[in-house]
Parts: C-alpha cells; structure tokens; sequence
C-alpha cells in the first residue's frame, strides 16, 4: 500500500457523480470479496484504531445539479466536486475507516420551514429563501397557517403563539433566522436518496470491511429545524414541555470512536451545526477530545444562491472556531498518514 492508500476500484466512475443511478448491489459485492483478499484488508471488528466517518446530508436534494437545494457552493460546482473527492477518499482509505454513518435530512410537506406553514394577511404563502423574524410574526407579517391545525394536533391560536416562541428562541441561542426552504428532501423521493456514488462507495465499504454503515434519521418533526443531526433547533415549547430530543444515541457513540471524520453537506448549515453541538458535547466531557475529531474541508460548501443567499462567511467563521477549539482541519487528498496525529 503507497502513502496514497489503496487503489480506487475500477467500478467507479467520477464523471457519474452529478447523476442518478441503480447501484449494482451485486455485482459489487462480488467485486468487494476479492478486493478485500487482493489487498489483505481485514473486517472492521480487528481495528486496533477505531474511525468513523461522519457524511452529513450527502443526498440528491443538496448534492446533485437542478435538485431542490443543490449546494453549489462560491464555484456553482461545490457539492458535486465535494463528492467526487469524498468517494475517491473513502476507496483509498477503506482500510482505516471502521464504520460510516450517514444523517439523512427526512422532511414531509407540513414542517415549519417550508412555505405551507405560513401565510401573510392576504393567505399567501412565504416565497423559498425568506428570513422569517421574530419581528415578522410580533407585527404580524407571518401567520402560523390554521388550516393546518387539526393534522398536527394542536390548536390554531397556539400555532401562533409557537412561532413567536420559535423565533424568540432561535434569535436567543444566536441561530440562523427561521428560514423558508425549498420543498426537500421529502420522504419516500428521489431528492431523499443517497447520491448514488456516495451509496456505491458506501456499500462497497460495508463489504469489503464488513461493517454495517449507521443511517441517521433527522428533519422529520414538524415543530422544528433539524440542521444538526445530534440535536433540533428548538427542543421545548412556550410552556416547557418537550417538542424534541437530542439524539443520545448517537453522542454516546462517537465518543467510543478513537477518531471521527466528518464531511457533506451543506458546510454553514448541517454540517457546522453538527460539528457545534459535538464541539458542546466535548467541552462538557473533556475539551481535549476535539483533537480526535478531523474536519474534511474540501468535502463540504457553503450554501450559496447567487444573489440571494451567501453563507460562505458564516461557514469560515464556524471552521475558524472549530480549529481554535483543538479541532483538525484536513484535505481529503492528504495522505491520511500525514494528518496530524493520525498514528495508524
């Protein structure tokens, strides 16, 4: 094996990422048998050092061109280049990579970010990309929409009084506005699903390294933003009780990894907050384990819609953070030898 880990594997092929495609389950599988014995790459469960690799949101609704919420990044190509490097990685490195797992945004029709949710005084609905503020529903420009009251069981005058607490709460912990979405990543379509070299790879990994990858269900109360995968945006509502939960499960876990890798989409949205609220969870455990965390810079963009939307600086300003904290930030064509304090 050279510095450059593995070989990547002739079936893949880096001019399909920006596509939609039937992975051929089979026929990889047979691939993978003989690979693992070509290259003697043992199961996962013998990993002296464990790793996980964390891909945040890797799915058509963000990473594949004319999807609802593609991720074009600052070059209009973000997601897709992203995504061609991330597979390339995850080849060369499936030696070191113990386990994967992988957030999927889930939503449905009826959430708080998308535009049914809403009306002005007229019954018209808020366009995508609107900055919903606390001021907005106190002056009564939004509206919680009442005709949706009996599907989410509540009544039409506490929607209202939520949104004021939902805003007040989101402008407290120093969030991102409530922002109106593009209808994505809805449940049972296309946009839901794995971009499908990242599947490819991802199956592809399970085989050779006998590992189970861990799918990570998020986005899908409707009484709250999900950006991070470890916990929603909101968890009470105005009296206190709980609307939602942080994800326990899934903390409790990274922490019994030697190492966590984490890339996807989108790098100011699901992914630093992701990172935000893990960086929380260590510096309530030991601050010291930000050093076994690896942020792979250059599988990851900034929400970016030309002339409307621009959150490049935001997704600096938050790596920035991360780094200061003790955190690595790498490049997925470095030699993972190389990283710091990678000793394998």
């Amino acid at each position: 094996m050279g510095l450059h880990g593995l070989p990547i594997p002739a079936h893949f092929d880096p001019q399909k990422v920006d596509r939609v495609w039937k992975v051929a389950y089979q026929q990889i599988a047979a691939g993978a048998r003989n690979w693992a014995g070509d290259h003697r790459i043992l199961p996962a469960a013998r990993d002296r050092k464990r790793t996980f690799l964390l891909l945040v949101d890797v799915q058509n609704t963000f990473c594949i061109p004319g999807y609802e919420l593609y991720v074009g990044g600052v070059s209009g190509s973000g997601a897709v280049d992203d995504n061609r490097r991330l597979c390339e990685f995850l080849y060369r490195n499936l030696d070191v990579i113990t386990e994967i797992g992988l957030t999927m945004d889930t939503h449905q029709a009826a959430q708080i970010f998308h535009s049914i949710f809403l009306v002005d005084a007229n019954g018209e609905h808020p366009p995508p990309y609107t900055m919903v503020t606390v001021e907005d529903i106190e002056k009564g420009k939004w509206r919680f929409n009442s005709e949706l009251a009996a599907q989410l069981n509540i009544a039409a005058t506490y929607g209202q009084i939520y949104l004021r607490h939902y805003t007040r709460q989101l402008k407290a912990s120093g969030k991102y506005d409530l922002t109106i979405w593009p209808y994505h990543a809805m449940l049972g379509g296309i946009g839901h699903a794995l971009v499908s070299s990242v599947e490819e790879a991802v199956f592809f990994h399970s085989m050779v390294r006998i590992s189970q990858p861990d799918f990570q269900i998020k986005g899908g109360n409707p009484l709250t933003e999900n950006y991070s995968v470890l916990r929603p945006e909101v968890l009470v509502d105005p009296d206190g009780n709980a609307v939602a939960a942080a994800n326990a499960g899934l903390i409790d876990k990274l922490f019994q990894y030697d190492r966590i890798l984490i890339a996807g989409q989108a790098k100011s949205h699901c992914v630093a907050w992701t990172i935000a609220d893990l960086l929380g969870e260590i510096d309530r455990v030991d601050p010291e384990l930000a050093t076994k965390i690896y942020l792979l810079e250059d599988c990851a963009s900034p929400v970016v819609i030309p002339d409307i939307i621009d959150y490049s600086q935001q997704a600096d300003q938050a790596y920035r953070r991360f780094a200061a904290a003790g955190m690595n930030i790498v490049r997925s064509t470095d030699p993972i030898r190389k990283w710091p304090g990678m000793a394998l």
